[in-house]
Formats: C-alpha cells, sequence, structure tokens
C-alpha cells in the first residue's frame, strides 16, 4: 500500500545548488521519463539489510570501510579497473576485521559516482572560459565548448554503466574472487612488497595463524568464500535520484534504488535545501557529509529531518574537517549529538579536508595529513567513550602518483608520472593499505 502522504516531489519548490543548466529542458524530460520505466539497481530489502548493518555500526559492533574513486568516468568502467578496486577494498576489510575483531560493512564508491559538486560554475584556461567538468554524468572532461555543454543523454549512460558495475561486483563478491584465504595472500604479498612491510609483518602473521588453526579444525564456513557488498555515491544530480526512486512492493514505501547507500554532500546539505528534503523522503541509509564549520545545532536539526525516529543505520555522519581542525571541532559534534540520545554512525573522510594544490599545479594530498586526521578522529572518540565508525575514502586500486607520501614515500615530482583523476587525488593501492594496517594499529590502542 502505497503511503500518499509523501510528497517525493517536495524538492522541486527548494532551491537546489550544484545541478546542470540544462541547455534542453526538454531532451531532459524525455530521459528522465524513460530512467522512470528501467528497473531498479538495487532492492529496497538491500539497502534495509545495510541499514541493519550500519545499525550495528551506531552501536558500537561493527566498522564502515567505504571507498572508491573520488568520479567514475565511462572510459574507466572497465573489469579491470573494477576488480582492482574491489581487490584493494577486500585486502583492508580483512585487516580491519583481524585487528578490530568486529565485522566491517564494505561500502563501495561505485555504480553511480559520476557527477560533482564543484566550487565554480566555469574554468578559464589561457583566457578561454567555459562551463566547470561536472562529472561524466553531466559534460565531458575535455576542455572544448562541444564537451562542456551539460548533455541529458549522459545520465542513461550512468545508469547503464552503473548497471554492469553491480552486476560485475556481485559476480566476483560471490563468486570466488573475494575468497579469505585468497585476499590475505594478496596481502602476505604487500607485505613482502611495502618498504613498511616490516611494521605489518605481525599483523599479517597473526592472521595467518588464525586462518591455519581453522583449516586444522576442518572450519570453512560460507562466509570465507563470499562477502556482503554495497554501493553508494553522492545523490547530487536529483533528476536522476528522483528518477530512479521507486515504491516498495513490501512496505510502499520510497526507495532510491539508485545505490544501497546515498549522501547528501558538504555544499548541499543546506536544511532548507532541495537535497536534504530529498533524502528525507526516502528509506535508504543515508549519509551527510560535515565540513569544520559545522555546528552542533545544525547536526541537530539535520538529525531531527533525517532521523526523526532515531532508527540505528539510518543516518551516518561522514566528517571531513582537515587534519589541522579535526580534534578541535569534532569534540563538541560527538558531544552533544551524543546526549541528545540519536545513535548515528561517525565516519571520517580524511580526504577532502587535505587537498592542496603542488607546484606543478596537480592537486594532490599529504598521506601523512590523511593518517593524521584518522587519527585525531579516533583520538576524540577514545577521549569521549565513544565508537570510531569508520573510513571513508577515495581510493583505486591501481598504481597512480596522485596522493604524495605512503611506504614507497611519492613526491611531488612524481605526480606527473600518472595522475589520472578525473576529479580529485586517490590514494593508490599500496598508500590504501598503507592505511588499513594503520588503521588497524589505532583501532586496537582504541579498544
Amino acid at each position: 500500500m502505497v503511503d500518499v502522504t509523501i510528497d517525493l516531489d517536495s524538492w522541486r519548490n527548494l532551491p537546489a545548488a550544484q545541478q546542470p543548466d540544462w541547455p534542453d529542458v526538454d531532451e531532459l524530460a524525455r530521459v528522465v521519463a524513460e530512467l522512470e520505466t528501467l528497473p531498479p539497481l538495487v532492492f529496497a530489502g538491500e539497502c534495509d539489510q545495510l541499514k541493519q548493518r550500519l545499525g550495528a555500526v551506531a552501536r558500537g559492533e561493527a566498522f564502515l570501510l567505504q571507498g572508491g574513486d573520488c568520479a567514475e568516468t565511462f572510459a574507466a568502467n572497465s573489469a579491470d579497473n573494477l576488480r582492482n578496486k574491489l581487490k584493494t577494498l577486500l585486502q583492508m576489510a580483512v585487516v580491519l576485521t583481524y585487528a578490530a575483531s568486529i565485522p566491517v560493512v564494505k561500502v563501495g564508491r561505485i555504480a553511480g559516482q559520476y557527477a560533482k559538486p564543484r566550487s565554480k560554475p566555469v574554468e578559464v584556461r589561457d583566457g578561454v572560459e567555459l562551463p566547470v567538468y561536472r562529472g561524466d554524468a553531466v559534460n565531458g572532461l575535455e576542455f572544448t565548448p562541444e564537451a562542456r555543454v551539460p548533455d541529458p543523454k549522459r545520465l542513461l549512460k550512468v545508469y547503464h554503466a552503473s548497471a554492469a558495475t553491480l552486476n560485475l561486483a556481485r559476480a566476483f563478491t560471490t563468486g570466488g574472487y573475494a575468497d579469505l584465504r585468497q585476499v590475505h595472500a594478496w596481502n602476505q604479498d604487500f607485505v613482502k612488497e611495502s618498504p613498511a612491510g616490516e611494521r605489518y609483518e605481525r599483523l599479517a602473521g597473526e592472521i595467518d595463524r588464525a586462518l591455519a588453526f581453522m583449516r586444522a579444525c576442518g572450519a570453512d564456513p560460507e562466509e570465507f568464500h563470499t562477502v556482503e557488498f554495497y554501493s553508494s555515491h553522492e545523490a547530487l544530480i536529483l533528476e536522476y535520484e528522483r528518477a530512479l526512486t521507486r515504491i516498495d512492493s513490501r512496505t510502499g514505501l520510497p526507495y532510491d534504488t539508485s545505490a544501497h547507500m546515498v549522501w547528501v554532500g558538504e555544499r548541499t546539505r543546506d536544511l532548507n535545501g532541495a537535497h536534504i528534503e530529498f533524502v528525507s523522503k526516502i528509506r535508504n541509509p543515508i549519509g551527510v557529509k560535515l565540513g569544520p564549520k559545522t555546528s552542533p545545532e545544525h547536526a541537530l536539526a539535520l538529525i531531527d529531518k533525517l532521523d526523526p525516529e532515531r532508527e540505528p543505520g539510518r543516518l551516518t555522519f561522514i566528517t571531513r574537517m582537515g587534519a589541522d581542525k579535526i580534534r578541535d571541532v569534532l569534540p563538541a559534534l560527538v558531544e552533544k549529538v551524543t546526549a541528545s540520545g540519536a545513535q548515528v554512525c561517525w565516519v571520517c573522510d580524511p580526504m577532502h579536508g587535505n587537498t592542496y594544490e603542488a607546484p606543478s599545479g596537480h592537486k594532490t594530498r599529504r598521506f601523512d595529513d590523511v593518517l593524521d586526521e584518522v587519527k585525531g578522529f579516533f583520538e576524540v572518540h577514545r577521549e569521549l567513550g565513544t565508537h570510531p565508525g569508520g573510513i571513508h575514502i577515495e581510493l583505486t586500486g591501481d598504481d597512480v602518483t596522485e596522493c604524495v607520501g605512503g611506504g614507497f614515500d611519492l613526491v611531488e615530482d612524481d605526480l606527473h608520472t600518472r595522475y589520472e583523476s578525473a576529479c580529485d587525488p586517490r590514494l593508490n593501492r599500496s598508500q590504501s593499505l598503507d592505511l588499513a594496517f594503520l588503521v588497524a594499529e589505532m583501532y586496537r590502542e582504541t579498544a
């Protein structure tokens, strides 16, 4: 039975930030109408299952690992790229699961992360001004007038690319590729190769002995061979998200079937804006990015708007403060939210607050800054007696050179070697695994 009291279009009456200036609104209407007829990319029951898993995170019984590309591109939507990303996330998850001795909820920034908010509407090169690149969902990366025109037909490409990605991800995670012993063997290879391998050798050895013990006991549970893996992206282009919103036949409630979880970014979390209004009406797990200027009062108002029933797993606060601010800003937020009785998931995004421009002109991040923000996140929660619920990372499974530092000590002069991101710099495979082992150490100190 459909709940007729839910107005899924109420957001249309509110200001909507970061939306493309579509030149052909009739074409947009045709695309939206077609999207509305297409099958859901995910199912309501899967979204509810993720909400249950995130409820465990909110209660301190699990840890969230959320990671993937800054911005997906159609050109990079290949089996090899997806396999490498999944491999990296699974490797990180094994290390974190063992170190924390609690389940790790695995959520990818995949199958829909094709649009990006931008700080300026235009880009200028050599005196030429064009609309800014807003992700493959909207326009092209090439700096030409033709490529930079927002094209609604790209939203259909997003849908089909996302469907292909989800199909492949399901095959990888249930077809043997995610087998625990295989993933651990990959980690052993990484430890041998890494300049920081000696530091990680002890933990890798502990995992190896634990697996050998279970093998000797004849233990071979199904959970060793498959993993639960969920999709997420920023709910930015509202016409796309609304077109993929479906009414669940079981409950009569609306779900955004473009992903299991969607989040609202720092630039679009206006309490009186269209994005918060839209996500308040859907039943998916919802994330909200919180920057360093977020007040406790604003956080509490977001809870009242998005999680009025105080449902564990419904709302995740993804903090993106910057390494130099997190220890000062985060405590008041956590204290006030905890005192209110709300059970939200606290997750650290150590990427977005630590971006700077190298002399070469490349946007980059220092691995040490990323690590320090995670350290600050753990320190605050340890001091307050609350649960550091997870990390949200922009990463790739490839050996790119986009962030400086890490075990192989990339420097700014290396950035040009293999800088492939369409938008923000990502941790490469080695840096991601370095981070997982270091976070594992932090978690053990916190426990």
